[in-house]
């Protein structure tokens, strides 16, 4: 007869498999920051103005700083699914 076996608890934040999570949640975050960022320059002429005439800095700048708002965002949300994920089981 077999025993019953407990089923494998999901890996935790600091295994090399919830790293790859958490550098994956950040990848899409910064993914959606860029389209955001797309998005929001072909709607909103004022911010294409803008733009333009900020020069290469103000378009970096624009750029860097939504897909590291969207990145921390997304990375944040993951540790709260992972741990979520880890409580479950």
């Amino acid at each position: 007869m077999r025993a019953n076996k407990t089923p494998k608890k999901p890996p935790s934040l600091l295994s090399p498999t919830g790293v790859i999570k958490l550098v994956t949640h950040a990848m899409m975050g910064a993914a959606l920051g860029l389209a955001f960022g797309l998005a929001l320059t072909l709607s909103n002429p004022a911010v294409a103005n803008l733009l333009n005439h900020g020069g290469s800095q103000a378009i970096l700048v624009f750029a860097l700083t939504l897909v590291t708002t969207f990145a921390i965002g997304a990375t944040l949300t993951g540790v709260v699914f992972i741990i979520d994920e880890d409580k479950e089981f």
